[in-house]
């Protein structure tokens, strides 16, 4: 298995493309968020990837640097299974708020020969709470992160032997998310910026955390890899020296802050 971050940074980035990415099993392929526009088409054909070949997608929240990519999946997905160019069937899975949401864009921006092809065979499927669900391959089990803000979901892969992969969306870890992070082989975990810059990019007054708060909470919960992303791009050409710089002085595991279009074997 491996993961390709099609993008790495926040909502206001423009030196990097919003994070979302996508975990490849033997070329089944699960696609998470989709940033803030077209740009995800651009990166998945960059990072490798025939849009056509993903069928499986989770949206953790409604923002909008999460969610409108995950429209333009949608109308491509819709229309080239209205000219007949698209085989099988597609999936989005969210909580339906999210879900109705996107029934709803969709009803107003796309053409109704197009969209009558959601909920036949794009389908919107809702997760719920601690709800499991097999996705490529994998037991995944879905929860709400208990957001302040957007409710937003995460995730749990079993990814084989053992190990899991959980992903923590883009808000700071909360104790209810513990029973899934804890022991993890991979923690993804969002990172606003460095700690020793919190004066000047505001992190908590943005509920997000520091690489700082994500290290020191990946040593607590027993995490093996720690991958950090929805960060700041002022560090961009020097971001992965500095936050493994300020990383590594509260985390002994292996710590990574890749690069839009890096993939990393699991």
């Amino acid at each position: 298995m491996k993961l390709t971050m099609l993008g790495t940074g926040n909502a206001l980035v423009t030196e990097c493309y919003n994070t979302c990415f996508i975990i490849d099993d033997n070329g089944q392929l699960f696609m998470v968020d989709g940033g803030g526009g077209n740009t995800v088409l651009h990166q998945i054909k960059h990072a490798g990837y025939d849009w056509m070949d993903i069928r499986h997608i989770f949206v953790t929240h409604k923002h909008v640097d999460h969610l409108m990519g995950i429209m333009w999946m949608v109308r491509m997905i819709c229309q080239f299974m209205n000219h007949g160019d698209y085989k099988g069937e597609a999936y989005i899975y969210s909580h339906k708020e999210v879900l109705n949401l996107i029934e709803d864009i969709a009803g107003k921006l796309l053409l109704s020969k197009e969209t009558r092809f959601i909920g036949d065979r794009l389908h919107l499927i809702e997760v719920h709470d601690d709800e499991t669900a097999n996705i490529i391959g994998h037991d995944t089990t879905f929860f709400d992160i208990g957001s302040t803000k957007a409710n937003q979901y995460g995730f749990s892969m079993d990814i084989g032997n053992g190990k899991k992969l959980t992903c923590c969306g883009d808000e700071p870890y909360t104790e209810r998310e513990e029973k899934y992070a804890k022991d993890s082989e991979w923690l993804l975990h969002e990172a606003f910026c460095l700690y020793s810059q919190r004066d000047i990019f505001d992190p908590y007054e943005k509920h997000h955390s520091t690489v700082k708060d994500a290290c020191e909470l990946a040593e607590k919960l027993n995490v093996k890899n720690l991958l950090l992303y929805h960060t700041e791009d002022k560090n961009l050409s020097d971001r992965e020296r500095l936050y493994k710089e300020e990383g590594t002085q509260y985390y002994h595991g292996n710590l990574y802050i890749p690069d839009d279009l890096e993939s990393i074997e699991l």
